[in-house]
């Protein structure tokens, strides 16, 4: 088990105490080793969503001790990369890929029944990442389509969307694109503001925008690009103004130098970390309720921050691709072979 046991670093006032020497990634039991889990969403200490391969999404409210398979029928040949949860019985997944491939569900009684609420037809358009603002609003994306990131709006839950004007929209760039990782390449922080990550192209970029995904300004980050298989692929914010980015190139042979990045600006400005993890990371998340205190996960290992990112410690090499935390301070993480724990103090 990795154990989460960095100094801690001294806590800014309001702010939770970061990760308790000793923390650690208890494993829990999925019962589907079969599944590679790259959509997760952390309710509670109690209760999680899993989203993976074979149309598959579980579900826990006894704390990750047994796992409700969940799934949509007639999904098993989808790739569900993103599960937005609200609570234990209402949930939105996505599944990936290119036309009718990217779908959007929504259930409201736990998984017990799905209604198919967004179904691709556009064969240009491949859907990367959801994000939610509230209950209500919420904001899902795809790679570029006529040479513009694409982003879907819902102000119903996710009942039914709809795609914006591109026109507030700036051009991507050559070979652009989002990775479907961890769901987290599109993030939200407060009513109004959310972030959007890149790569594949000459420069990995982060674009923001501060009125639910109308206009957008795109800014570039430190992290090594100039490939298909590298850029920034998970973003978090802590507020509207700090956040986190991390990535670098997925391939297992290849090495991930400075491949985390920091802003204090919103996004406007990013910064290399001084220490960056050793690896490639696909997933990053916050401690609730702390301004220092993070963790990033990918294949290789587990990371943790306790300066706001500037810095990064592997504290251990177990494989995670996605990770969560929810209000009441427990973080979840997901990966493949059906792996999934939780953060134990």
């Amino acid at each position: 088990m990795a154990v989460l046991a960095a100094p801690a670093a001294p806590a800014a006032a309001g702010a939770a105490a970061p990760a308790a020497a000793g923390a650690h990634w208890a494993e829990k039991d999925s019962g589907t080793p079969q599944v590679r889990f790259r959509g997760l969403a952390a309710v509670d200490r109690r209760t999680a969503w899993l989203a993976g391969t074979g149309g598959t999404v579980l579900r826990t409210t006894d704390g990750g001790t047994s796992w409700r398979n969940v799934s949509p029928p007639g999904a098993a040949g989808l790739q569900f990369r993103d599960v937005e949860a609200f609570d234990g019985r209402r949930a939105v997944v996505l599944a990936i890929g290119e036309g009718e491939a990217s779908r959007i569900y929504r259930t409201e009684d736990g998984g017990s029944t799905w209604a198919e609420s967004f179904r691709n037809t556009d064969p240009r358009a491949f859907y990367d990442c959801l994000t939610f603002f509230d209950r209500r609003r919420g904001l899902a994306m795809s790679d570029p389509v006529d040479g513009r990131f694409r982003i879907l709006s819902t102000g119903d839950g996710g009942r039914s969307w709809r795609v914006l004007p591109s026109a507030g929209m700036p051009p991507a760039l050559d070979g652009e694109a989002g990775f479907a990782a961890s769901g987290q390449c599109l993030v939200t922080a407060g009513p109004k503001d959310v972030w959007l990550a890149t790569g594949g192209a000459a420069r990995a970029r982060v674009l923001h925008s501060a009125d639910r995904g109308l206009t957008w300004t795109a800014a570039d980050t430190p992290v090594p690009a100039g490939d298909p298989a590298k850029g920034v692929f998970a973003l978090a914010f802590r507020d509207r103004a700090h956040g986190l980015a991390v990535g670098g190139d997925y391939r297992p042979d290849q090495s991930s130098p400075r491949a985390a990045a920091v802003t204090a600006d919103g996004g406007r400005t990013w910064r290399p970390a001084a220490t960056a993890p050793p690896a490639y990371r696909s997933g990053a998340a916050w401690l609730p309720h702390s301004r220092t205190t993070a963790l990033a996960v990918g294949p290789t290992g587990t990371d943790v921050t306790t300066d706001g990112g500037r810095s990064w410690r592997t504290v251990g090499t177990g494989s995670y691709d996605t990770v969560a935390c929810a209000p009441d301070l427990s973080c979840w993480a997901a990966g493949e072979k059906g792996r999934v724990a939780r953060l134990e103090r």
